[in-house]
């Protein structure tokens, strides 16, 4: 892997940002569409939160938009450390599994931050990687005392008695 710049680092910090942003505002239409309205603003929030990232590494970096993306730091999935796979939403899911599902990315993007500030990097990326790592621990952490406020899903949460069907 080439030895990255604090631009390549900061712009794939920026796609991880953006790309959770985009995948949790997709995952509040599909809650829309099968009217789970409480989950699909949880999915909202979440997108905002996401969002608010972006802009914010946008502004330290004085870009006025997303440079071109380097190679260096290219995750091995087809997406970012912090985008939640397309289908781990459930049309009945509540509140808590829009949770469940925040933490694992808040905790993968930790530990993708964390990998790279132990590697052998310049000290402006280490640096970087350091604050993204701590900044995410700390979203692991709130993600997890908001879990702690919504009530926990009992058995037989995704039971329908009247499933959808599709005329075909």
């Amino acid at each position: 892997m080439p030895v990255p710049t604090l631009e390549d680092f900061m712009a794939r910090a920026y796609a991880m940002e953006l790309e959770a942003h985009e995948r949790y505002a997709q995952f509040a239409e599909q809650l829309d569409t099968h009217n789970n309205r409480e989950v699909a603003q949880m999915f909202r929030k979440l997108s905002h939160i996401e969002s608010l990232h972006a802009k914010r590494i946008l502004e330290e970096m004085g870009w006025p938009d997303l440079p071109a993306l380097p190679p260096a730091y290219a995750w091995e999935t087809p997406e970012g450390p912090e985008t939640a796979p397309q289908d781990a939403v459930h049309y009945l899911m509540q509140p808590w599994h829009a949770l469940e599902i925040a933490l694992g990315c808040e905790q993968q993007a930790q530990k993708y931050f964390e990998e790279i500030a132990a590697a052998e990097v310049p000290p402006a990326v280490r640096a970087a990687a350091l604050e993204m790592a701590a900044e995410e621990r700390e979203h692991v952490q709130l993600v997890r005392e908001w879990m702690k406020r919504v009530p926990r899903p009992e058995a037989g949460w995704d039971d329908d008695q009247d499933p959808p069907r599709a005329n075909g």
